[in-house]
């Protein structure tokens, strides 16, 4: 074959451009430290490191980002749970205290105050928020857990108990021996009051979630429905009971007596003129009375025994034959009261006032909200974080896990029942000053008669109230278990959420190493061929250059 110096050109030219091909490659990788620049240098790095990349970022976002949020979430909610425990163990505390019959006036007023404390602060722990979402109110971030101000806006809504939500009250009927003082011991009223008319019964009883709830009166029927015994659906107009009878039927109470708690019943008990809402209840069997001003449910024996009898049938699974359904009403709220949808199948509704003080209710602002609470086999509002691959974990505690209606409740009858022995102190020591300055002796007669009275119901208030703050020591013990429980499923959350951080901080390493050997280059070995690359281009460069000094030319 016949070589010419054009041929010798082209070979020497096309070498030349290989090198410099071969010195820009190894260049580009030095420069980036990539060992392709794009994917068609190599399809397989390039396929590998699209797949790698995928599980880095997503390792990352979950260590750096999905990981540090879960962590504060339940770490601001263990904070408000550990605030809780404490408060719950102070009012525990008190209940010990209160438990002592030998107390003083002082002493009663003390833990008075420090009770109504414990209750204005309990549930503000639970407004606790993360990021300016409220972590205790399930889906519902944006609202807060309690109202933050003074507020009216009907509500109705269900209450799901059962028989063990049934407690026995005692109450001193002592009619207007609580309302004497020292300047109305004079009233006529106040001389039919004699030792013989103090009395003492014991009832059953519902202690609902709220207080001043509304007068029947005053009941919308257009705002949550419920199915009768006959499978017909009903709206729910008054004060309502619900429950399974022996043979799994539903059956309904309404038209329950409104009373008062402070209301005196005239002729209610013959032999007896006058009686109270809690003796009226003690001595009928049949009886259920609605008070609105206390959030209670008095029972007569008959109907208790019913509601006694109910129990969950385990061979239905769709449905809880042993809870109670309690449906009722109220408009007007504390700052301190909790919000009914946090806890409840309810509905509201706002309202307004006229000139008057009459309320309007806007009838297109109706919500209704938990309709699927009254489903037990249904799992309550939890909210659940991305933190690895196919793996989730729940990060809130629901209100009603911890946060139970029931404490601030619980306060309240401690505080009632120990009010009411210091008002009675009072009134003896108001009566006894009223003695020593009087001496006509018609008025000491009426005087003694009084003050027997006052100590008769004395006696029986204070045995009440050392057995309800008796009684109080176990419920707080109770609410404390709830919160104990509570905090121990949050811990037990953020040990899982650790596991899985470490276990992710493995895989991050893992995949980053994966991705640094498929696509990173060796930087020595580069180095190293780009010198020698260099060192085979200047060469060829130099070689071609002497070659193409000569041609044929040159020997003719």
């Amino acid at each position: 074959m016949r070589i010419t110096n054009k041929i010798m050109q082209r070979n020497n030219l096309s070498n030349i451009n290989t090198n410099k091909i071969l010195e820009d490659k190894l260049t580009s990788q030095l420069s980036s430290e990539k060992k392709i620049i794009r994917p068609s240098d190599d399809p397989v790095i390039a396929i590998r490191a699209l797949r790698l990349r995928t599980n880095v970022t997503e390792v990352t976002q979950y260590y750096s980002k999905n990981i540090p949020d879960a962590e504060s979430w339940l770490k601001v909610t263990e904070d408000a749970l550990s605030s809780l425990s404490a408060i719950i163990t102070s009012c525990q505390n008190d209940c010990t205290k209160g438990a002592n019959g030998d107390l003083t006036s002082s002493d009663r007023n003390t833990i008075i105050e420090e009770l109504k404390a414990f209750s204005s602060e309990i549930y503000k722990t639970g407004d606790a928020d993360y990021a300016g979402r409220y972590v205790f109110t399930g889906y519902r971030t944006d609202t807060s857990l309690s109202f933050q101000k003074q507020t009216e806006m009907r509500y109705q809504l269900t209450e799901q108990l059962n028989r063990t939500n049934i407690d026995t009250v005692t109450h001193v009927d002592m009619g207007d021996v609580a309302s004497w003082t020292a300047a109305n011991f004079d009233d006529p009223d106040h001389s039919t009051i004699v030792e013989q008319n103090i009395s003492e019964s014991t009832c059953y009883r519902f202690r609902l979630s709220y207080d001043d709830l509304d007068e029947v009166s005053d009941y919308r029927n257009d705002m949550l429905e419920y199915v009768d015994g006959s499978g017909n659906t009903q709206y729910v107009n008054q004060p309502m009971i619900q429950y399974y009878d022996a043979s799994g039927n539903i059956q309904t109470i309404t038209g329950m007596t409104p009373y008062k708690s402070t209301d005196v019943i005239s002729g209610a008990n013959p032999g007896d003129p006058s009686t109270d809402p809690y003796t009226l209840a003690a001595n009928d069997d049949d009886a259920v009375i609605y008070l609105a001003d206390t959030g209670e449910i008095l029972l007569g024996a008959n109907v208790y025994n019913d509601l006694m009898a109910t129990k969950d049938d385990p061979t239905t699974g769709d449905k809880d034959e042993s809870q109670i359904l309690i449906t009722y009403q109220k408009t007007e709220f504390t700052a301190d009261n909790l919000r009914p949808q946090h806890f409840f199948s309810s509905a509201s509704i706002e309202v307004t006032r006229d000139t008057a003080g009459n309320l309007i209710q806007d009838t297109s602002t109706l919500l209704r909200y938990n309709e699927d609470y009254l489903d037990t086999t249904l799992e309550r509002q939890s909210i659940e974080y991305d933190v690895g691959f196919n793996t989730t974990i729940r990060v809130n505690s629901t209100a009603d896990e911890c946060f139970k209606l029931g404490i601030g409740r619980e306060i309240d009858d401690l505080v009632n029942a120990m009010q009411a022995v210091v008002n009675l102190e009072t009134t003896i020591s108001d009566i006894e000053k009223k003695i020593s300055a009087t001496t006509n002796q018609t008025d000491l007669e009426l005087l003694q008669k009084q003050l027997d009275a006052a100590n008769k119901a004395y006696t029986y208030q204070k045995d009440i109230a050392q057995h309800r703050f008796e009684k109080g020591i176990t419920s707080m013990q109770g609410f404390l278990n709830d919160t104990s429980l509570a905090i121990t499923n949050n811990g037990t959350r953020s040990s899982k959420l650790a596991l899985i951080e470490a276990r992710l901080q493995n895989q991050k390493t893992t995949f980053e190493t994966l991705q640094s050997e498929n696509e990173d280059i060796d930087i020595t070995e580069v180095a190293i061929n780009l010198e020698s690359a260099s060192t085979t281009y200047e060469a060829a460069l130099m070689a071609t250059s002497k070659i193409m000094q000569n041609t044929l030319l040159n020997y003719l």
